[in-house]
């Protein structure tokens, strides 16, 4: 099975479950599912910031400072959120990522309800090359630098921001 033939839940403005579809088909169609978005940071508190692959159905070839994907159908947010951490990183026996918020992402041809995770990876990282073309670790400092730099997937980068305003309001430090 390809990516494009995963079968996600179709949601609505509520995540509500309203149908099922494959990956590509949701894609091409633009139709409302589940993403988790996963701060992945190492034991010296630096983020996990990776490029793209270059054939990623979405954003390919973009930088991210979140490792994650979509839900799939009948998988709870949680559950998501460990599997795709573990995938990407390239690791087992990851700890549960810590639920922090969830908010609605759109913009043209694209919409996904996004919950924003974090997680401690001591481990040594082995990122998926399926999925990942380069990676480093940064930190807040670094990253910032390159933020209006380099070109980021424009969810990644909205939920960044969103993870930002949360720290800064104290809910998520």
């Amino acid at each position: 099975m390809t990516p494009s033939d995963e079968i996600l839940d179709i949601v609505d403005e509520n995540d509500q479950v309203v149908g099922q579809a494959p990956r590509g088909e949701a894609t091409a169609r633009g139709l409302r599912h589940r993403c988790v978005f996963i701060e992945a940071r190492d034991a010296q508190g630096r983020l996990f910031v990776h490029r793209r692959t270059p054939g990623k159905l979405v954003f390919p070839s973009h930088y991210d400072m979140f490792v994650g994907g979509v839900v799939g159908a009948g998988e709870s947010y949680d559950e998501a959120a460990l599997r795709e951490a573990e995938e990407e990183l390239g690791v087992s026996g990851l700890p549960r990522p810590e639920p922090l918020f969830k908010f609605l992402y759109e913009s043209a041809g694209h919409s996904w309800w996004s919950y924003v995770y974090r997680v401690r990876c001591e481990l040594p990282v082995s990122p998926q090359v399926e999925e990942v073309a380069w990676h480093t670790f940064l930190t807040d400092d670094e990253l910032a630098a390159r933020i209006d730099d380099w070109p980021w997937v424009p969810d990644g980068l909205a939920a960044y921001r969103r993870l930002r305003s949360f720290r800064a309001d104290g809910a998520g430090s």
